[in-house]
């Protein structure tokens, strides 16, 4: 699993070690357990000149999940990984439902409602609350990251720079086109549009090669819209036919790729419209911020021999990446938002009446909805999530505790954690 994060008792970062180093020091007194996730120990007393090795934080920013890798850019280590889930999808669609119960109620003929329009502001660089939402979450782990971790550095996933303009300034005509970097760009976002499958047959972990829809032999183009993905057989059998002639028995597939070809390209637009707004909050912190291509970083995962999954696509984001990355051991931290509950007090039924008030107090001796706790109890130990009810009787998982039996592990941050496999229960609302 990753490292664990040492403070001293100064708060102060210092190296992170080993989990059986932490166990160690927690076993003779020495240390104290500060925080569950990231796993965190203050030590119980102050290091005058410690000495510490310079991490870099790396980050690859996507829509639904964010990379995040601590690396030890002196012996190649990576000491921590985190895969971020966001919530900006669910944020959207319950200002969807929002927005649909506020116009029904506003339809209906109960009272004169003066209408409001072009009286709201917004202040420059406003984002939607589902972009806004991603940039919090990043912004939000890379504060906490630098105050657990010695962190020198930052590396994001932002641009594509012209490296061979930049080697080579005098390079010229075809050679422009046939540098280190060639097709890396394209292949990536056509992995990432056709889910890295065939779009004929739908095999996964195999080769695929680039497939032109509409064949060239026939006047089709090389536009990114009439491209796909297909493996050697599935190409091969196609060759130069049209698609409808090769997909005649199967209607339903080449519905279902006419229909992807034209699909909106809602990730890549919220990731493009977060991307310098994440730089400009990334340089804010007051620690110099590299920024790397998307075809960059396939290029040094590739050349490293890396399975493709996002912690390991954020270890090889710039150009500063170690020549050989030891992942050996690593088990990523997995994170997702899930908020810190509703701040209506009424919940509307689908007509738009209320029909439940919402509690007016968050917290009910001591606990509150969300807070990861451990109960031992006479028919058993629990851990997980808890519900708060308003009485002394709380929901864990599926079992009702009185909360003289319970010990809080995590307090409620608004993100749910899953280490080795195991996912705790959510929440119940």
């Amino acid at each position: 699993m990753s490292n664990v994060f040492v403070i001293d008792s100064d708060y102060k970062p210092l190296n992170p070690v080993h989990p059986a180093r932490a166990r160690l020091l927690l076993t003779q007194g020495k240390a104290a357990v500060f925080r569950r996730y990231p796993f965190t120990i203050v030590l119980k007393r102050v290091v005058e000149q410690p000495e510490v090795q310079p991490l870099r934080l790396k980050l690859d920013p996507g829509s639904k999940t964010t990379g995040i890798a601590l690396v030890n850019e002196g012996n190649g280590k990576i000491v921590f990984a985190a895969e971020l889930e966001h919530r900006g999808h669910k944020i959207k669609g319950s200002l969807d439902d929002r927005r649909a119960v506020r116009r029904n109620r506003r339809n209906r003929k109960t009272r004169y409602r003066k209408p409001r329009y072009l009286n709201r502001r917004r202040k420059k660089g406003w984002l939607p609350p589902s972009l806004e939402s991603r940039l919090a979450n990043i912004q939000m782990w890379v504060a906490r990251l630098c105050r657990y971790a010695p962190i020198a550095a930052i590396s994001q996933e932002l641009v594509k720079f012209d490296l061979q303009l930049i080697e080579n300034p005098d390079i010229t005509g075809i050679e422009y086109q046939q540098g280190t970097l060639q097709g890396y760009e394209i292949r990536e976002f056509l992995l990432e549009k056709w889910e890295r499958r065939c779009a004929y047959c739908g095999k996964q972990n195999v080769p695929l090669q680039v497939e032109h829809i509409h064949p060239r032999a026939h006047g089709g183009t090389n536009r990114i819209s009439n491209l796909t993905l297909a493996c050697e057989p599935c190409n091969t059998a196609k060759g130069t036919q049209d698609i409808a002639v090769f997909l005649t028995k199967k209607p339903d597939v080449l519905t279902r790729i006419l229909a992807h070809v034209k699909k909106p390209l809602k990730d890549a637009a919220a990731v493009n419209a977060t991307r310098f707004a994440l730089f400009e909050r990334l340089k804010a912190v007051g620690l110099p911020v590299e920024c790397g291509s998307g075809g960059l970083t396939k290029y040094n995962r590739t050349m490293r021999g890396l399975p493709k999954n996002h912690w390991l696509d954020a270890s090889c984001v710039g150009m500063n990446t170690p020549v050989t990355l030891s992942h050996k051991g690593i088990v990523p931290l997995r994170i997702a938002a899930t908020g810190h509950g509703r701040r209506r007090m009424c919940v509307p039924d689908e007509f738009g009446f209320p029909k439940q008030h919402k509690a007016r107090k968050k917290t009910f001796l001591g606990y509150q909805t969300g807070d990861m706790v451990k109960a031992i109890t006479p028919k058993g130990t629990f851990e997980g999530r808890i519900a708060i009810r308003h009485r002394p009787s709380f929901r864990l998982g599926k079992v009702d505790i009185h909360p003289k039996y319970l010990r809080c592990v995590h307090r409620s941050d608004g993100y749910e954690y899953i280490q080795k496999g195991v996912r705790h229960a959510p929440p119940h609302v």
